[in-house]
């Protein structure tokens, strides 16, 4: 008998991942990589001593309960809101995520949607490929300037940090609402705001903030409504920090320039007024999606299922605290 601890791992990952962990567990993998049913999951991780989850997996009290034996999940994002930190302490269960490996990634397009979003290129480019482009005039698909403009930043973590670095090229004035003061804000040329201010001052606000119940709808009505008309609005976070209903509402009223929008509530599902309104651009949570960064992501989680195994540190631990 094998003495090797037990792994479920939920999504189909790279071969060098496997080959990192095959030495140390028992693995039982999804290789399919489809969505498993609630109670596919439940059921294969029922005797498994580790998880590696994503973002999707919902790692509450049933499914701990349902794996008494487990005792570390590594999800493979950067994010853990789908993992319940208090329930996992009760019960000894270490958990880790993947920061890092995605800043430049996400910080990227991020960027992609900012320009792609104030610039028009997916509303022009569908009347171009509809045939539609006969003539050239002067008032033509005009768009929102970037370069010396205002940014806000709403979360200046890492991914806020890269973000704004990127800025100081487009000559733009930067500001930022954060819970604290960056250590690096004067290094980035950004200074620290209310929300309020930022959204009533900036030209395009980007959105790369934690989800948590504090932060859920934290651009709601009010704070659309409280926006610079015409401005331009990136979300790269996590859905739930948008309230999508009330953002599609602000588009068809004309009030926002654009939004570009990388995650979404409830996602894979889009809020349907979302496909109608033609001045957003949607992407489908893409923002990690370069290979180097993928797979630094997957080997992170690895890595730290490794030092469980062997008994040594975790790099990346997250606590309930």
């Amino acid at each position: 008998m094998s003495t090797r601890p037990r792994l479920l791992i939920t999504r189909k990952v790279f071969p060098e991942v496997l080959a990192r962990l095959a030495p140390h567990f028992e693995i039982d993998s999804n290789q399919e990589d489809e969505d498993w049913p609630r109670a596919t999951l439940l059921g294969r991780a029922a005797d498994r001593d580790a998880l590696f989850v994503t973002a999707i997996d919902r790692v509450d009290r049933e499914l701990l309960e349902a794996c008494p034996r487990v005792r570390i999940v590594a999800t493979g994002s950067v994010g853990y809101n789908h993992v319940d930190l208090a329930a996992c302490a009760e019960r000894g269960v270490a958990v880790t995520n993947t920061p890092d490996v995605l800043t430049e990634a996400t910080a990227d397009l991020a960027w992609t949607l900012l320009m792609a979003t104030a610039r028009r290129v997916c509303e022009s480019e569908h009347w171009l490929r509809a045939g539609k482009w006969g003539r050239w005039s002067f008032d033509q698909w005009l768009g929102a300037d970037v370069y010396g403009t205002t940014l806000g930043i709403v979360g200046m973590g890492r991914i806020g940090s890269a973000v704004a670095r990127r800025a100081r090229g487009f000559a733009m004035k930067i500001l930022y609402h954060n819970r604290s003061r960056a250590a690096n804000e004067a290094e980035l040329g950004a200074r620290r705001v209310e929300l309020d201010e930022l959204l009533r001052e900036a030209d395009h606000v980007i959105l790369v903030l934690p989800y948590s119940a504090a932060t859920h709808h934290v651009i709601g009505a009010r704070e659309l409504a409280a926006m610079k008309p015409g401005a331009t609005l990136v979300n790269v976070a996590r859905g739930g920090i948008v309230d999508d209903a009330a953002l599609v509402e602000a588009l068809r009223a004309g009030r926002l320039g654009g939004a570009g929008l990388d995650v979404y509530e409830n996602e894979p599902a889009l809020n349907p007024g979302l496909l109608t309104v033609p001045n957003v651009v949607l992407t489908p949570h893409i923002g990690s999606a370069t290979r180097s960064s993928r797979l630094g992501m997957a080997m992170l989680a690895a890595d730290n299922l490794v030092a469980f195994a062997t008994g040594g540190a975790l790099l990346t631990p997250v606590s309930a605290g």
